[in-house]
């Protein structure tokens, strides 16, 4: 591939007539990626990969483009996966396909990783693991995927607001189509990552999800300690094919005896690194079941910027706030909500301004109890398969517990925008308490901070909604977030609270 052609300010042409190529932004075995701009949805950035083979047989363009198909329908079913939106060949021959671009760091940058950030990353690869192998329904079938080149390089890390660090697994599907390539025109049956291979894999034959449960055994191994397992005599294949058929892992105290590690990770870190398939955890569920008892066990402390956006009683500080307190008595229960214990967003026009608020509805007495809750608030954004957007807020005291009021925004509606606006514009937002019991008045409005940091994505995520084509998928774009949201909640909860609660939840 001619880079400087790629670079170029001056190039007009589109790759796929959608596509502008802006510059080249990293560069891997597998091909090369580019920050690109999609025309089509008003310049929205995006990362482009160019994979380094070029393919003119069609019917090896065919299997790219299954490949690339699978792969993009696995990416809405995981957070922790790349989304793929679009693929092609280039007129060069070159397979290209088009992801999210994502401003984070790469796991190899990372390495060695402290052992209380360690669980949370290794957890997250583990579920996008698992979500692939568990496979995903193409006209009524089911396809496992195996990954096939699990490696640092192949793991983004992205600063998120819930999670403190996401991680994104790159190059689905990918690895099995240049396998698939290279077979079909060199009769070599081996494509992969050396130092990450399974046994199996080095010998070129059929895979199944425990060949990627070594790969994460070597990965987690070098998380921990910054090295390898092994320590061959060279980077040639004869040297790591002997290290991976017969050589027995390094001990993780010998390579790194300062490190105190529980002993169920290191038994789970060896057991990966088991030189036969029916040897290891036979599924992800297997690992995770490990990393969930450490995690409970340990109480990992949440991420270091959460305590700045957990804010406790605050009084409501600004005028138009104070408006809408001083109006509480004029607020009327809408005739078309019904009478429970329900949470629904709603814009309120005062002279001040306009303002978000939630509306909610609960008995009398815990109204009264939660005027002294602590008050924390949290938004997760997806823009596939449909824009949609949860803003979480929680009130927690130690005798109720927590209260969640959930609410689930389709960012396709202009009135939807409105509510991200005001958010996004204001440092609080009320919430306006009616009763349960009759005659449902208004009798308190409580306000619950929003941190800089949120309401600057709020204002990315709201111009990124605009330009985003239309979706009939609403219902699809609600069930991600809900897997997100049960995550979600476990973590605040572990911070808020001194000990575990029953969840209590209000939805519209």
């Amino acid at each position: 591939m001619n880079q400087s052609a790629f670079v170029s300010p001056h190039r007009k042409e589109l790759l796929a007539n959608r596509y502008q190529l802006k510059q080249l932004i990293g560069r891997g075995g597998m091909g090369e990626v580019f920050l690109a701009e999609d025309v089509l949805l008003g310049g929205t950035p995006v990362a482009v990969k160019f994979l380094s083979q070029t393919f003119v047989n069609p019917k090896i363009q065919q299997d790219f483009a299954r490949e690339a198909r699978t792969s993009a329908a696995l990416s809405q079913k995981s957070l922790h996966i790349v989304r793929a939106y679009d693929y092609g060949v280039s007129a060069e021959g070159k397979p290209f396909y088009v992801m999210e671009y994502l401003n984070g760091r790469s796991l190899k940058d990372l390495i060695p990783i402290p052992l209380s950030r360690f669980s949370i990353l290794a957890r997250q690869i583990c579920l996008g693991l698992q979500c692939a192998h568990q496979g995903i329904n193409i006209d009524g079938k089911i396809f496992p995927l195996v990954h096939r080149d699990i490696k640092p390089a192949n793991i983004l890390v992205v600063p998120d607001p819930i999670l403190g660090q996401l991680v994104k697994i790159l190059d689905f599907g990918i690895a099995k189509f240049l396998n698939h390539a290279a077979t079909n025109s060199t009769n070599k049956g081996f494509n992969g990552t050396l130092p990450y291979s399974s046994p199996e894999q080095l010998e070129g034959g059929e895979l199944d999800s425990r060949s990627d449960i070594y790969s994460l055994g070597v990965l987690m191994f070098e998380m921990l300690t910054g090295v390898k397992p092994w320590k061959p005599e060279t980077d040639l294949f004869g040297a790591w094919y002997k290290a991976h058929h017969f050589e027995a892992p390094r001990a993780i105290a010998e390579v790194n005896s300062q490190l105190r590690l529980p002993q169920q990770i290191n038994d789970l870190i060896m057991g990966c690194l088991a030189k036969v398939p029916s040897d290891r955890p036979q599924n992800m569920t297997a690992i995770l079941q490990v990393l969930n008892s450490l995690e409970k066990s340990n109480c990992p402390i949440l991420p270091t910027n959460l305590s700045s956006r957990t804010a406790p009683t605050i009084p409501l500080g600004s005028g138009l706030l104070l408006a809408i307190e001083k109006n509480c008595g004029r607020f009327v229960w809408p005739q078309n909500k019904p009478i429970q214990e329900i949470v629904f967003p709603q814009l309120i026009d005062t002279p001040q301004g306009t303002v978000a608020a939630l509306w909610l509805m609960l008995p009398k007495q815990e109204i009264q109890k939660r005027i002294l809750s602590k008050r924390h608030n949290q938004f997760i954004f997806i823009t596939s398969p449909h824009p949609m957007l949860l803003w979480v807020t929680v009130l927690y005291n130690q005798e109720l517990g927590p209260r969640w009021l959930p609410c689930y925004l389709d960012m396709q509606y202009p009135s939807n925008h409105q509510l991200v606006h005001s958010l996004a514009e204001n440092e609080r937002y009320p919430l306006i308490c009616f009763t349960l019991e009759a005659p449902h008045s208004c009798t308190n409005v409580l306000s619950s901070y929003v941190d800089p940091t949120q309401r600057q994505m709020l204002q990315v995520w709201l111009e990124q909604s605009k330009h985003l084509p239309p979706s009939s998928q609403p219902q699809l774009g609600k069930h991600l977030l809900k897997q997100q949201y049960k995550q979600m909640q476990s973590r605040i909860l572990r911070y808020l609270a001194p000990t575990p609660h029953v969840v209590v939840s209000s939805s519209t």
